[in-house]
């Protein structure tokens, strides 16, 4: 362990984020480049940088964009205090940074303009989520924020927009994820994006409760335990448990499940027990549901324990009898998005990466969608926002949506974004779809970005001979 992290007193100062602490929650590096072009005389040039993905994650057809609303109120937000600058200070990395760079710190607001992709589009890898057109220096400090908000959301909502197309609309779909997600705040991100992927409730009281739902939840094997512990038998656990909460399920997998469906079983035949779900957490889940389904016929019955879009698809093809699902681990972690912000140009210069598996496109760019008339995904042409070549049966997918700082929209409903998700995720053809081995598909170039690129990537050649 280095020796500054050795000796280093505790601060006390907590790490839960709260929007006067975004200066800071961001890259070192965002920072110096930002004193930098300060120093140079080139902190104002207006400067483009979009928001995409180079690549899906493995067996990842299609990505839902996700994460647009904290990525806004995070820009409306951002700013810098005084004891911010004054830490900065003291880590003595910008002594010999410009006195105007403090003074900009302590004015911040953001003044740039954002189009972005609305909540719940499907997009495809190259195609922007997102872009930032702002003065170079602000553009700059706010590229981890935007990337963290709108990477892992897209990730959670993509993930649950999956498993709701592999379960069906009737299949009641739970997020249970807050103990495995990255952070709390992680959870919180979380939750918002599996609700609005599809996903039909969260266990997240904060979450659930911030977002205008109503959190959702069973109960845990420790309850049956010590009760059974303690008033000799599981049933007592039940009868406690359900005295107090009558709407939710049993968690009947502690010790013998079938077992236990048998005694419930009897109570409700002999009407003394209206029964309202039981949940399997283990085992299997085939021939337990199967079980539990013929003593308990009806009985909603759910499942949980490290599920994951592959197991549901073969839990529906070997008939398990099986009304919803609880999801955690798998669905709130997993292969990221690896989302990345580039810089596409520069008072008014196109510019673009040119360095092997990571090259870029020049100009800023349109997504011009086609769609058949019953609302099929037909293809996507990525251009540039001049383009002139865009066909009468395209939509153009991204929208402004700040101005000068300023949102021109209203955050909006988390149904009408769910809705969207399913939409868009309905019309796409099964090849896309599938969870096995998708057909990769990266959009084509309108002529116009072809050629931009390549006279770009001529000038490259001049002037790094």
């Amino acid at each position: 362990m280095p020796e500054d992290l050795m000796t280093a007193p505790a601060t006390g100062s907590p790490l839960n984020s709260s929007p006067d602490q975004y200066g800071l929650l961001t890259d070192l590096y965002q920072l110096t480049m930002a004193a930098c072009y300060v120093g140079e005389g080139l902190a104002d040039r207006r400067a483009c940088f979009e928001l995409f993905v180079r690549r899906s994650p493995a067996d990842f057809g299609y990505l839902v964009a996700m994460g647009l609303e904290q990525a806004l109120e995070y820009l409306e937000c951002v700013s810098f205090g005084e004891a911010q600058i004054g830490a900065l200070q003291a880590t003595g990395i910008f002594d010999h940074a410009p006195a105007e760079f403090w003074h900009r710190l302590k004015t911040m607001q953001f003044e740039g303009e954002v189009w972005a992709v609305p909540e719940g589009t499907v997009v495809f890898p190259q195609e922007p989520l997102l872009r930032v057109e702002a003065p170079l220096w602000q553009a700059q400090i706010v590229e981890t924020y935007l990337l963290n908000a709108l990477n892992y959301q897209t990730l959670i909502a993509t993930r649950a927009a999956r498993l709701r197309d592999i379960a069906g609309d009737d299949a009641t779909l739970l997020e249970f994820g807050t103990r495995r997600a990255f952070s709390p705040q992680g959870a919180l991100w979380a939750a918002r994006a599996a609700l609005a992927g599809g996903l039909d409730a969260t266990s997240n009281v904060q979450a659930a409760i911030a977002l205008g739902q109503k959190p959702s939840g069973t109960m845990a094997h420790a309850l049956v335990m010590a009760l059974s512990a303690l008033e000799g038998s599981e049933q007592h656990a039940f009868a406690a448990f359900h005295r107090y909460f009558p709407g939710a399920p049993l968690l009947i997998d502690t010790f013998d499940t079938v077992a236990a469906a048998q005694h419930l079983a009897a109570q409700v035949n002999a009407g003394k027990l209206t029964l309202n779900g039981v949940r399997l957490d283990s085992g299997d889940l085939v021939m337990l549901s199967q079980t539990v389904r013929s003593l308990l016929p009806d009985v909603p019955i759910f499942a949980s324990g490290d599920l994951d879009e592959a197991e549901l698809l073969r839990l529906g093809q070997a008939h398990a009898a099986i009304d919803g699902y609880g999801f955690g681990t798998k669905l709130v972690t997993g292969s990221p998005v690896n989302g990345v912000y580039k810089l596409v140009e520069i008072d008014g210069i196109p510019t673009m990466k040119a360095s092997s598996g990571k090259a870029t496109y020049p100009g800023r760019k349109q997504v011009f969608r086609q769609l058949h008339t019953n609302g099929d995904w037909v293809g996507d042409r990525l251009g540039l926002i001049t383009d002139d070549s865009s066909k009468s049966d395209e939509t153009p997918l991204l929208q402004r949506v700040m101005e000068q700082g300023k949102r021109c929209l209203p955050p909006e409903a988390l149904g009408a974004i769910a809705h969207r998700t399913r939409q868009h995720v309905h019309h796409l053809p099964p090849d896309l779809r599938t969870i096995a081995t998708p057909r990769p598909y990266t959009p084509a170039l309108t002529p116009a970005l072809d050629a931009l690129t390549q006279a770009t990537l001529d000038g490259l050649g001049k002037s790094n001979p």
